[in-house]
């Protein structure tokens, strides 16, 4: 089997796990009302991190304070976003570009936390265009580490998440 049809492979199989747990967040939405979009948006896609990180940096002998994302994120049609420092999400398709701001946030144990953003900014046409909220959902991983280090040095964290995509 080729890279390319692994990564489909994985993509499609984590497309299919990106939709069971928006389908289970969608049961238990009263329990987390924080998170969920308005309700007059439609679903735009649905992206699962098939490969990223969070990084700190060291300050005050240990790592604090705001990550640095950098994630490759994939869906069931092949269709890819790159999500990075801003923070910011680029179609590799199109080239749309969105940056958002933290609207609520809810703590996971052990992992990074899930979040509802708003859109601050777009540019270009694609499929990001319409894009007014997105979840970050099912993470795992993510932290900081809790071990001394050095000002200035930077640590890269693996993680997963599923990102959902709404808009008008």
């Amino acid at each position: 089997m080729s890279t390319l049809s692994r990564k489909i492979a994985i993509a499609t199989a984590a497309v299919a796990t990106v939709a069971a747990s928006a389908v289970t967040y969608q049961a238990s939405a009263a329990e987390v009302p924080s998170l969920q979009p308005p309700g007059s948006l439609k679903l735009i896609g649905m992206f699962v991190v098939g490969d990223g990180t969070q990084t700190y940096t060291c300050s005050g002998g240990k790592f604090a304070g705001a990550s640095v994302p950098e994630a490759g994120l994939y869906d069931g049609a092949n269709r890819r976003i790159h999500h990075f420092g801003g923070p910011s999400w680029q179609s590799e398709a199109d080239g749309s570009l969105i940056t958002a701001g933290k609207v609520a946030e809810v703590p996971v144990p052990g992992a990074i936390p899930e979040l509802l953003l708003e859109v601050k900014t777009h540019s270009g046409q694609g499929i990001l265009s319409t894009v007014t909220h997105i979840q970050r959902m099912n993470t795992s991983g993510g932290v900081a580490p809790a071990t001394a280090c050095a000002d200035g040095e930077k640590a890269s964290v693996p993680y997963k998440a599923n990102y959902l995509f709404w808009g008008n």
